[in-house]
């Protein structure tokens, strides 16, 4: 079983410590999957940056595979400023540089590699909403990460995304369970066959087209929630794999149920380290 991060990789500043941690969607789940003792890899395109260096770091020292990943000559990596207060994230700026590098392309050599592994995963964050639809061509399960932003929820967005997408998960902490589930509903109809919406500290909801299902949270006093919600996926989709998911077969209440309770316990874990998956480092310098 091997499963891939595609995508977006960042660097959270904790401005209010002077530490900077790796992270980003596509990186926090192939570090997680690896966690779940699960094969995994990352592929994307790295900045020519300290930051950079030490997500390479961090990845090759947990054994994520990267091996096919690019690197931009003078690329910036993204940074996210943010200060930690009690356990809870403060977003204060985010910061592309000079020389952010463009999305992957996906192309005919991308493709070949990706259809080795049983799941694909990615998110808003990687900017391929335009290009996810290649991913239909090979036999891959398909999850993508919609996060909490409106501007990724628009019909045009949907559309662009939804009919190539086996899992599509949304945070919707200021959503009421009715809507949440009129949501679940409108995004099963754009094509995607199951959905998962976290709501924070209320758990999550699952529907896959005829019935929902609601898990719940593993209540703890944080250290760091950064990650939180990316362990969960993670756990939660290495679970399902591990039930025997598939394309072409319909996942059992048993085998959804399973996988909140593990995604739960897992993710609680998680947030008792600094940073998405720890490798901390001083910040030194500014852009």
């Amino acid at each position: 079983m091997k499963v891939i991060g595609l995508g977006d990789n960042v660097i959270d500043r904790y401005m209010n410590k002077n530490m900077m941690y790796p992270g980003g969607n596509a990186i926090n789940f192939a570090v997680n999957a690896k966690k779940c003792e699960v094969d995994s890899a990352y592929l994307g395109v790295f900045g020519d940056d300290e930051e950079a260096e030490l997500i390479k770091y961090s990845l090759e020292d947990l054994g994520v595979d990267i091996s096919k990943c690019r690197k931009l000559e003078n690329g910036t990596t993204k940074r996210c400023d943010i200060n930690i207060i009690d356990g809870e994230r403060d977003l204060l700026n985010v910061d592309i540089g000079a020389n952010w590098p463009k999305p992957i392309r996906i192309e005919k050599d991308e493709l070949e590699y990706l259809a080795e592994f049983d799941l694909i995963h990615s998110s808003c964050n990687a900017k391929l909403e335009d290009q996810i639809y290649k991913l239909k061509a090979i036999d891959s399960i398909i999850t993508f990460d919609f996060s909490t932003k409106d501007k990724y929820r628009t019909d045009d967005y949907l559309q662009k995304t939804c009919p190539y997408i086996d899992l599509a998960l949304f945070s919707c902490e200021n959503m009421n369970i009715n809507e949440i589930k009129i949501f679940q509903k409108k995004i099963h109809d754009f094509g995607c066959k199951y959905v998962l919406v976290t709501m924070g500290k209320n758990g999550q909801v699952f529907f896959d087209g005829d019935k929902y299902y609601n898990g719940k949270v593993k209540l703890v006093n944080p250290v760091d929630t950064m990650g939180a919600g990316d362990s969960f996926i993670a756990a939660f989709i290495v679970t399902l794999l591990r039930f025997g998911w598939k394309d072409n077969n319909k996942l059992t209440e048993n085998e959804i149920l399973s996988a909140f309770e593990k995604a739960s316990n897992y993710s609680a874990d998680i947030c008792m380290i600094e940073g998405a998956y720890g490798y901390g480092k001083p910040i030194k310098e500014k852009r």
